[in-house]
């Protein structure tokens, strides 16, 4: 479970860091000064949980919230106010801390915040290597790993390529690139995830794969030619 730090205040935001810091499985992906810089990181690293302030200079907490839209991260407002607390539990959130925050209250705070976030993970549950169960519309559905040509980030979505179709399911990337199996998977690329043994050639710095093309940023180039142990 990783979390971001967002707050205006430095001294808050040590002080938060270092309260995350005794949680076991609780990691600190990043720390921002504004719910602007916060809207941006998360454009490109989504994470599991925030830990955010609400009263900021330009963006507050609220909005930042209000403009992830459905599928954000699970939230933890930390604040010195209290009057925000009917409108923060409006939107949904996990918990709701008055500053300053003690061990004890951050310790329950995260166990909600897990709560949820295991919660959300089930909506791609996998079973072991051979296939995985999707939530496709209304339907649980059985879908064999060995099918999957390559996954593709598209908003608050994951569409999940296989010869003759594809099923867009309501999950991250990351998440599905954590459950599918790392022996027979590869990230490409920020928004692809690839099944190696179904490339079928390179062509100008992209893959082909059963006659799509997907493409490879440099950060990914070095690990996937060794993957694919080019002659």
């Amino acid at each position: 479970m990783n979390c971001l730090i967002i707050d205006d205040n430095k001294m808050a935001r040590m002080a938060m860091k270092q309260l995350a810091g005794e949680i076991k499985d609780l990691t600190v992906a990043g720390e921002c000064a504004s719910a602007t810089d916060a809207y941006n990181f998360l454009q490109n690293e989504p994470v599991d949980l925030l830990l955010l302030d609400i009263e900021m200079p330009g963006m507050t907490g609220l909005e930042l919230t209000k403009n992830l839209g459905a599928k954000k991260p699970v939230i933890i407002f930390t604040t010195s106010k209290t009057e925000y607390a009917a409108e923060a539990f409006e939107l949904n959130v996990a918990d709701y801390i008055v500053k300053p925050v003690t061990p004890a209250r951050f310790i329950q705070a995260i166990d909600k915040a897990r709560e949820l976030i295991d919660n959300n993970r089930e909506e791609v549950n996998f079973s072991n290597d051979e296939f995985i169960f999707i939530r496709d519309s209304n339907v649980v559905r059985r879908l064999k790993t060995d099918e999957i040509l390559f996954a593709e980030a598209m908003g608050d979505y994951v569409k999940l390529y296989t010869p003759q179709k594809f099923y867009a399911i309501h999950t991250t990337l990351k998440t599905v690139e954590e459950r599918l199996p790392a022996s027979r998977f590869i990230r490409v690329h920020r928004s692809y995830l690839i099944a190696v043994s179904k490339v079928d050639t390179i062509q100008d710095g992209a893959l082909i794969i059963n006659g799509k093309t997907v493409p490879v940023a440099d950060s990914y180039r070095a690990a996937l030619n060794k993957r694919l142990n080019i002659l």
